[in-house]
């Protein structure tokens, strides 16, 4: 009996470990149908043309590729012809993101009916509230050699008093305030403080940092990348604790210390927060991580392990529409985590949730309040 027990378990083991080979076919593109086409998803980290990811011909005059070793899970990709051309509507209009469920080796039929950058670019609403200013077009990351915008979100009523406020960091800056400088949907952070106000929330001071555009997935992983390239995240958050936060401090009314000071992000921007933990220990008090990309940097989890810094408040979020590779590499550093000393963490977890600026959105509220307890 415990034979056939061991065999029913290892027959499960197997298939959680599984992993498959997934054909993308497309049999029809609308126009342009000599240029590069390629693929980019929650898979390569939506590199919008990673030449590993580039479609070949088929038979039939059909275009593919063949994804190699994904594990079980939820997949969210679009088809591009590289940066800023990506797929859209007949008329232009831009497409959700495609969705594929991986349980099996399979193979999958599309088709491209357009291609956003053949239509000229409609005006987007500047949707920032007047509390959000630009506090520098070309603010220098010394450590990096290069410079980047920085927004600041103040408290609705910091004019009117004197307070001192806590300071979170916010990576993907042009995200977070003002559906003009979004590239992926705007967070509406701005409006979801404003509303808290209401709340009996104490308010605190949002710095949003624009995140390299090209260079993004290299800042925001703090270690060498066979795929992406040698990791410069150290050398950011250096100039970010060196430059921009003393900077802030002395421009602003802020309060100073560690049990103030927050740093977050989504995606790779969660990665980056994460070991801003670890190595500023006496800077950040503590991390909001959405849908964080710790499948990129299997280093961390060592990291996270041997230095364990105590005391920090992390605030989690995940959806169970994501990767398979992020929900379980999410739930081994959760175990991590847990492990810290004196930790204070809540997890959210989203069944439906995707890894899209919508679902974060929908979580800024209940990040800030509970953030904010203690403050």
């Amino acid at each position: 009996m415990r034979w056939y027990s061991l065999i029913i378990l290892l027959f499960l083991s197997a298939n959680i470990q599984a992993q498959f080979s997934v054909r993308l076919l497309l049999t029809e593109v609308a126009t342009r149908k000599n240029d590069p086409i390629y693929v980019s998803g929650t898979f390569n980290g939506w590199q919008p043309a990673a030449e590993a990811y580039r479609l070949k011909p088929f038979a039939g005059g059909r275009l593919g590729i063949v994804l190699k070793d994904l594990p079980a899970g939820h997949y969210a990709f679009k088809f591009s012809r590289g940066a800023q051309k990506m797929e859209s509507t007949a008329d232009g209009r831009d497409i959700p993101d495609r969705l594929l469920t991986v349980e099996a080796d399979g193979s999958f039929d599309f088709q491209v009916a357009g291609w956003k950058d053949d239509y000229p670019d409609k005006p987007k609403s500047y949707t920032a509230l007047p509390t959000v200013r630009l506090l520098d077009s070309a603010f220098a990351l010394p450590d990096l050699g290069r410079s980047r915008r920085v927004w600041v979100c103040l408290p609705k009523n910091y004019a009117q008093t004197g307070k001192a406020y806590p300071v979170v960091y916010f990576q993907d800056g042009q995200n977070l305030f003002n559906e003009q400088t979004a590239f992926a949907g705007e967070w509406g952070m701005d409006e979801c403080l404003d509303s808290l106000v209401q709340q009996s929330f104490p308010g605190c001071i949002v710095v949003g940092i624009a995140n390299g555009e090209a260079k993004r997935q290299q800042e925001y992983n703090p270690y060498d990348h066979l795929q992406f390239g040698a990791g410069e995240g150290k050398a950011y958050l250096k100039s970010i604790v060196e430059k921009l936060k003393p900077y802030i401090d002395a421009k602003y009314r802020t309060r100073k210390g560690v049990a103030h000071t927050y740093i977050g992000g989504s995606s790779m921007g969660a990665l980056i927060a994460t070991y801003a933990l670890l190595e500023y220990p006496q800077v950040f008090g503590g991390a909001a991580l959405f849908s964080p990309a710790f499948w990129v940097a299997p280093e961390l989890y060592k990291d996270a392990s041997t230095k364990a810094p105590a005391g920090k408040k992390i605030f989690l979020y995940y959806g169970g529409q994501e990767s398979a590779n992020l929900l379980g590499e999410v739930k081994k550093m959760e175990t991590i985590f847990n492990a810290w000393p004196e930790v204070q963490k809540r997890t959210v977890y989203q069944p439906l949730g995707q890894h899209r600026e919508a679902a974060w959105r929908g979580e800024l509220a209940l990040m800030f309040q509970w953030l904010s307890v203690g403050w």
